[in-house]
């Protein structure tokens, strides 16, 4: 077992701390840097960077940080999510620390969505009906993983699975 335990630290936004979500620190006693580029081959990491070390995952707008000491989770509910999420992150560390030997690793993260080939697939009428300004704003949501193509009430149904055929060879969850 690599990551046996962590302290966790919940805060708010210091530069709004009106917002509603909150945001998680975990403190590792342990180095995790070893399991890194085999965490980040296994769950597909949307960004590795090399110096220093970490790896990033997008997950239903939320930024999930690894670094070898630290994991830095932002936009979650409350205390309880942040305790969800740290468990699996603790878990699939463990998991691919254990399997590390039989695992290609992975210095790059993997290919992200291009807002404009996200665009080429919305109706482009600027509606707002999705809650957003205009279809180019809600394409970059696409593109982070915050909308889905059930977001938008004015795709046909055809570009609405072309859409989530394109956003699921990213790994996101559509």
């Amino acid at each position: 077992m690599l990551l046996k335990s962590f302290s966790k630290e919940i805060v708010r936004a210091e530069c709004n701390p009106s917002f509603e979500s909150v945001h998680c620190i975990a403190h590792l006693d342990q180095d995790i840097e070893p399991v890194l580029p085999y965490l980040n081959a296994v769950l597909g990491g949307f960004e590795y960077l090399k110096d220093p070390p970490a790896v990033m995952f997008k997950s239903r707008g939320r930024l999930i940080t690894v670094q070898g000491r630290k994991i830095a989770i932002n936009a979650l509910k409350d205390a309880a999510e942040a305790d969800k999420i740290l468990a699996w992150l603790q878990q699939e560390i463990n998991e691919t620390w254990d399997k590390h030997d039989q695992i290609r690793p992975s210095y790059e993260g993997t290919p992200k969505p291009k807002v404009i080939e996200i665009l080429k697939l919305l109706p482009k009428t600027n509606c707002k009906q999705c809650g957003l300004p205009t279809c180019m704003v809600f394409a970059t949501r696409v593109a982070e993983g915050i909308k889905g193509p059930e977001d938008c009430p004015e795709i046909d149904d055809d570009n609405r699975a072309k859409l989530g055929d394109y956003m699921n060879q990213f790994h996101f969850d559509v």
